[in-house]
């Protein structure tokens, strides 16, 4: 991997899989621009790194916010190698119990906040006839699963959107990664929303015997860096991508029946 003097912007880097980009990269001599809602924790992990790295504090779902922080980010740095759309929001709940204020704060912070960027730095990369976007699903942007109904439309519109870009913006030099992650040793559970909107607050146990965060973003780093279009990174629930797609039928009657909190 030679990331080394890339610029490198990373939304939703105050923890968890974020956070651990943001050292991946810049052990590897990236420069990084990290972005989040609470600024002390983007501080705290921009002092952590021992290349140059621009705090750029935001909320994804508010496109002015977003379009702001790009143009300070290109006046800072004069361009972006790679844009890594990571933040996100989970979800636990059953879908008549899920009120649809919840679901369009889903869709706001997992598929618009990864519209937003792009769409905010696709004209100049473009122009650079040189970048990489990268975008955050989730194994559950290839399947669904009870008590995540809004969360998988989320992610499963981020494939959808991703793929068609992919196909329009390799004539300029462009790439376009998609990454999959299974269980990761996040937060997310304690954050994600129930049905009336408040948080879960619970660690789940997949969750909490996920891969460690900094293995994932290695493991996300090789992705980038092999110019993969697609991957998942995780444990044995990955496998439920290729056990849906070679026999649905089979995987509908395991999954309605799957232990999921």
């Amino acid at each position: 991997m030679n990331f080394q003097n890339k610029v490198v912007w990373i939304t939703g880097a105050s923890s968890g899989i974020g956070e651990s980009l943001v050292y991946a990269f810049s052990k590897q001599g990236a420069r990084v621009a990290l972005s989040a809602r609470r600024e002390e924790e983007l501080n705290r992990v921009a002092g952590a790194c021992s290349t140059e790295t621009m705090v750029a504090p935001l909320d994804v779902t508010d496109f002015e916010a977003v379009r702001a922080a790009s143009e300070a980010i290109l006046q800072q740095f004069g361009h972006l190698d790679v844009l890594i759309n990571n933040a996100g929001l989970g979800q636990r709940s059953l879908a008549e119990e899920t009120d649809l204020s919840v679901e369009r704060r889903l869709m706001e912070v997992n598929f618009f906040g990864a519209i937003y960027p792009t769409k905010a730095l696709l004209p100049s990369m473009i122009a650079r006839r040189e970048g990489h976007i990268v975008a955050v699903s989730s194994v559950l942007g290839k399947l669904g699963t009870p008590m995540r109904s809004g969360y998988a439309a989320s992610k499963h519109a981020l494939h959808g959107y991703y793929d068609c870009l992919r196909a329009e913006v390799w004539k300029h030099n462009l790439k376009v990664t998609l990454v999959c992650p299974g269980w990761v040793q996040t937060n997310i559970s304690r954050f994600a929303l129930k049905g009336d909107g408040s948080e879960y607050q619970i660690m789940d146990e997949g969750q909490s015997k996920g891969i460690p965060a900094d293995l994932c973003a290695e493991g996300i780093l090789r992705g980038i860096a092999q110019g993969k279009e697609e991957f998942t990174i995780g444990g044995i629930e990955c496998l439920g991508v290729p056990f849906k797609r070679l026999l649905p039928g089979l995987f509908s009657k395991y999954i309605r029946k799957a232990k999921v909190t």
